[in-house]
């Protein structure tokens, strides 16, 4: 059952992004190889906020749900490589929003998609000063 919540939940934010979304940004699934939706997985575009490093870029992110969404936080990557003192080795990024609180995190199951990716460019214009994914 947790699946089914998942997936309507993840069909809600797809509609909600269609209508009410960034300019410029793209959140949407990953196609399977038969041309489906596999809504687990997100394909997504932010741009990088002004006056920072990324100003002016285009970033791709990846969002992973569990079949535990949205009890369960998304995980989000970068591509491996991305510089960024709170984005690990592995491009996963470091984020309180995406985090449970007994990861000391501030997930809730009523963040959105929208407010993943926000947060996903707004930490980038003030990184943590103890960088996270440097040091674990």
């Amino acid at each position: 059952m947790a699946q089914g919540m998942a997936q309507a939940r993840l069909v809600q934010e797809r509609k909600c992004w269609r209508k009410d979304h960034p300019h410029g940004w793209i959140a949407k699934p990953k196609k399977n190889a038969d041309g489906t939706d596999c809504l687990l997985t997100w394909e997504c575009t932010i741009t990088g906020s002004e006056r920072t490093p990324w100003e002016g870029g285009a970033f791709p992110i990846t969002l992973k749900f569990s079949e535990d969404y949205p009890a369960r936080p998304p995980e989000c990557y970068f591509p491996t490589g991305f510089f960024h003192p709170n984005v690990y080795p592995s491009g996963k990024i470091c984020l309180s929003i995406i985090n449970t609180p007994e990861n000391k995190g501030t997930w809730k199951p009523s963040i959105t998609v929208k407010q993943v990716s926000q947060a996903c460019t707004t930490y980038s214009e003030k990184p943590f000063l103890v960088p996270t994914a440097v040091t674990s």
